[in-house]
């Protein structure tokens, strides 16, 4: 009986160890002023900050088999590629107008929002987790928020897919903080070109991979709600949107999803079809204000923290290969929210 049982934990324990040693493991390399995050020794992204920089970003921005759907520019110039707004880098969080200082556009500091101190950086198998604090800093240098943002990078909860989450906290220090209804806003991506939008509704539909448009852009959005194309998405509420487009004979989708515990869920929608992707629940009264389908009142959000007061901001970023329809999307957002 003794020997049953040994044989069976040790067939047990063996198929476990057999298992961590195929699944992705996901390390963390230090360097100076970056951060890389490698699943399975292949690169994913990088942490980047620095003196120089308006605000930290995770630049580039890499599907399983490397292709990258971050936008290069303004760190890295590509003849031919876009380089309009380059205070769109990467993966980004910020904010314009946060009593009346502008964070969201501007290109070199000051303002800032400045790195200042890893709190955690452990890896592991199929997750690793990066912790930070920054501050948000006037031209004075003054700071007027204090962030705590903990980076969970996941790989191998589904095929051909990674995923960041990111928790947000924004704590005001020592002053009353407002925020305007603005729609230059919060977590966004700059995605690389062949994601911008042509109008095709191809990368939504099963079927051979379309040949690379890398001038037209192959992308098209489409949200929890119905919508498809930046135009009819821009403004409005949903729990997520995606985009999907073609490189390299695949199909590459970026997704952003909305925690229910994250500030004015579900979140409004600063996309646009040159590329930008974005997640704003502060700009409520700025959206109303220009959606086509005006609401009488208008009602904005006028967020303000008093001294001490923290706001919080969830979303989960999947990078995926391989088309996905509206209801796998939904599917998956359920998984997060639930998980």
């Amino acid at each position: 009986m003794k020997r049953t049982v040994l044989a069976f934990w040790l067939l047990t324990f063996g198929a476990v160890a057999a298992a961590n040693q195929t699944a992705p493991q996901v390390r963390f390399e230090e360097y100076q002023n970056r951060i890389d995050v490698l699943i399975s020794g292949k690169h994913f992204t990088s942490y980047v900050y620095g003196s120089e920089l308006p605000k930290p970003t995770m630049v580039p921005v890499r599907s399983p088999s490397g292709i990258e759907v971050s936008r290069g520019y303004p760190l890295v110039k590509m003849e031919g590629a876009s380089e309009d707004h380059p205070h769109h880098v990467g993966i980004f969080f910020a904010a314009d107008r946060v009593n009346g200082t502008n964070f969201w556009n501007n290109v070199a500091p000051p303002p800032q929002i400045a790195h200042v101190k890893i709190m955690e950086m452990s890896s592991g198998i199929r997750q690793g987790r990066l912790s930070t604090i920054a501050h948000w800093m006037e031209d004075s240098g003054r700071i007027l928020l204090e962030e705590h943002r903990n980076m969970i990078f996941v790989a191998g909860v589904n095929e051909n897919e990674y995923a960041i989450d990111f928790s947000i906290d924004l704590i005001a220090t020592d002053t009353k903080v407002a925020f305007d209804d603005i729609e230059e806003g919060v977590f966004a991506i700059r995605v690389s070109d062949y994601l911008r939008e042509s109008g095709s509704k191809a990368a939504l539909e099963p079927g051979p991979p379309l040949p690379e448009e890398s001038i037209a852009g192959t992308g098209r959005y489409f949200s929890s709600d119905g919508d498809e194309t930046a135009e009819n998405i821009w403004g409005k509420r949903a729990r997520w949107v995606a985009l999907q487009g073609v490189r390299q004979g695949k199909v590459v989708g970026v997704a952003i999803f909305n925690h229910p515990e994250s500030i004015n869920y579900p979140t409004y929608w600063h996309v646009r079809s040159y590329g930008l992707f974005s997640a704003n629940p502060l700009g409520q009264g700025d959206f109303q204000r220009q959606s086509k389908h005006k609401k009488n009142p208008i009602l904005p959000l006028r967020l303000t923290l008093s001294q001490g007061q923290a706001v919080h901001f969830r979303f989960l970023l999947i990078i995926y290969e391989g088309i996905r329809t509206p209801e796998q999307i939904e599917r998956r957002f359920k998984e997060f929210v639930q998980g």
